[in-house]
């Protein structure tokens, strides 16, 4: 018999591979009010709220082991169109509407879930799909 896990926190990181860094950083700092916690060559990281952080690695810039003072980070690679979900406030849901109108971000889709949260779907300029998301998604959320 396997023993039960050890209790999980909250997601820590999620990442995006993007073709070109200094524009990812410039397209989610303007829409998103995003502020770089680090960057360099082949990364940006964003403080996404309390414990939340989102990876953008420069695509192809992580296909080898990176090898650090304190240890090493193993592989990894992410193509095609991936997605994400960042947390809403209900009462700031029209907000994000007309913030998306203003600068010209067109929405792709909106979905209300049975739950009665509600989503907003739109691309990075990588053609990655930026999800924003009041609460009433997932039984947990």
């Amino acid at each position: 018999m396997t023993a039960l896990a050890p209790k999980l926190g909250a997601v820590l990181e999620t990442a995006l591979y993007v073709d070109d860094l200094p524009r990812a950083e410039e397209f989610y700092t303007r829409t998103l009010g995003l502020g770089a916690l680090y960057r360099d060559d082949r990364l940006c990281a964003f403080d996404c709220g309390p414990g939340s952080v989102l990876l953008m690695f420069l695509r192809g810039s992580t296909g080898g082991t990176i090898r650090l003072p304190g240890g090493e980070i193993p592989a990894h690679e992410g193509t095609g169109r991936l997605h994400f979900a960042m947390a809403i406030a209900r009462e700031d849901l029209k907000a994000w509407e007309q913030r998306l109108m203003d600068l010209d971000i067109r929405i792709e889709a909106r979905m209300n879930w049975p739950r009665g949260g509600v989503s907003l779907y739109f691309r990075d300029p990588d053609d990655n799909l930026v999800e924003l998301a009041t609460p009433g998604l997932w039984a947990n959320y």
